[in-house]
């Protein structure tokens, strides 16, 4: 089972972009998936969880600026990123809980790194 992520670029601050994750192995819709970011010298950090019956959870910083979806028939998931800003510069990982049913995450992609610029 492979994630990979892909979609990330450079804009300037207020622009948009689109993150995907395609997943090979499973089906995408059974399980929980989540995006997770990790900024230059920080922790990484959730973006947002969407549970296996399909329902999302974002962090504050991510609520009604982002958007996950997923296309069921492609098996991949998007993570729509609206109003940018400086501090969401950073790499963009998305990440499966194949094992644990319990959203502990066992598999994550490459990464794929967003820079906002001014």
């Amino acid at each position: 089972v492979q994630l990979a992520e892909s979609g990330g670029a450079s804009v300037q601050i207020g622009g948009s972009l689109e993150l995907s994750c395609s997943i090979s192995g499973v089906t995408l819709s059974t399980y929980c998936m989540a995006w997770y970011r990790q900024r230059p010298g920080k922790e990484r950090e959730e973006v947002v969880l969407i549970n296996d019956l399909g329902e999302s959870t974002y962090e504050v910083f991510a609520e009604g600026r982002f958007t996950a979806s997923m296309d069921d028939a492609k098996n991949v998931l998007f993570l729509r990123m609206n109003s940018l800003t400086l501090e969401d510069t950073a790499m963009y990982y998305c990440a499966a809980d194949l094992m644990s049913r319990s959203c502990v995450f066992d598999t994550w992609g490459q990464g794929t790194q967003v820079t906002v610029s001014p």
